[in-house]
């Protein structure tokens, strides 16, 4: 048998924790084996919760600690407070080799700027990018970056191209991975010129890990034509924002239409199926888990308020990128 992956977890951190993020355990520990998790947090919340789940005992360890990272503190004020706060503790378990990959549900910038001071970067990568799994018509994009940085040059898109295609890589082995550059149009001669440059660069630096496709605008980003899709933070956490909410209005829509009326009631129960197929393509918990690349060490945020479901989910990512050697293949490729 392989050595266990250990995965180091915030319990403290994000909405409704540490109980969804107990829960969440159990859902992911139900659905694979050969995983310890080493848990940071209140002990005395903790061990109660642990006692009513059906976790083995064996598989997890607890570090106490009644310091957290709250959701209102500055991302200073939480690197100033926290090296005795379950996020700090959680993060300093990989520096220490304790663990392979940590993650929160916790302060967002809190989480990057304590991950930075305790982690060292990938050589040659001069910014980390956040990235997050995005569905399209036949399976899912990696998109990045997501908001670590409003600025970037052409060695910081490269880098991303280079990172979001091992990320995709490491969790889609069997698919090839394929870049596009997020622009206002597809045509070569679009875009400022960072984007302009950073085409030329990719056109003309073949990589193994994927397979340069161009330009991307943002109406083509689900159609499934690429998977790996690069941009700065400022437009990628734009695009997201746009996408999460137009998602939740045609959900909520949707469900507003079903229930005006008896019809409506009746065709929702005659289509029960294809809508909860329709449901789940568009569920957030079900792609829950933004990655963290460019440190030498997975760093996975779970969004601070989904369920124990998405936090489940964000394990299931953190095993996936563990087992597919992410780091390794960021190392082995970087320009």
């Amino acid at each position: 048998m392989s050595n266990p992956i250990n995965i180091a977890i915030d319990a403290m951190g994000g909405e409704n924790s540490p109980y969804k993020v107990i829960k969440g355990i159990e859902i992911h520990s139900s659905n694979t084996n050969n995983i310890n998790y080493n848990i940071y947090g209140d002990q005395k919340i903790i061990e109660p919760l642990l006692k009513k789940s059906n976790i083995k005992s064996k598989i997890y360890n607890i570090t106490h600690t009644e310091n957290y990272i709250k959701d209102t503190d500055s991302p200073l004020t939480a690197a100033k407070k926290g090296k005795n706060s379950s996020m700090w503790l959680a993060v300093e378990s990989l520096k220490n080799q304790e663990s392979d990959a940590i993650v929160s549900a916790g302060n967002t910038g809190a989480l990057f700027v304590i991950a930075k001071l305790n982690l060292k970067m990938i050589e040659r990568i001069e910014k980390p990018a956040l990235s997050a799994l995005w569905p399209n018509k036949i399976g899912m994009n990696v998109v990045l970056d997501l908001g670590a940085n409003i600025e970037c040059n052409e060695k910081n898109l490269v880098d991303f191209s280079l990172m979001g295609s091992a990320l995709h890589k490491s969790l889609f082995e069997n698919e090839m991975s394929k870049v596009a550059l997020l622009n206002i149009g597809s045509e070569e001669l679009k875009g400022n010129n960072i984007i302009k440059n950073t085409y030329q660069i990719l056109n003309e630096k073949k990589n193994s890990l994927f397979e340069f496709k161009g330009y991307i605008e943002g109406n083509k980003i689900m159609d499934g034509d690429v998977n790996v899709i690069v941009t700065d933070g400022f437009t990628g956490n734009v695009a997201l924002k746009t996408a999460e909410g137009t998602a939740n209005f045609i959900t909520s829509e949707l469900k507003k239409t079903m229930n005006s009326s008896l019809l409506g009631k009746l065709s929702a129960i005659l289509n029960i199926k294809n809508l909860k197929k329709f449901k789940n393509k568009l569920d957030p918990r079900l792609y829950n888990g933004a990655i963290l690349l460019g440190l030498d060490k997975p760093v996975i945020k779970s969004h601070g308020s989904t369920d124990e479901i998405g936090f489940a989910n964000s394990l299931k990512v953190s095993e996936k990128i563990i087992k597919g050697k992410l780091i390794e293949k960021i190392k082995k490729n970087i320009i």
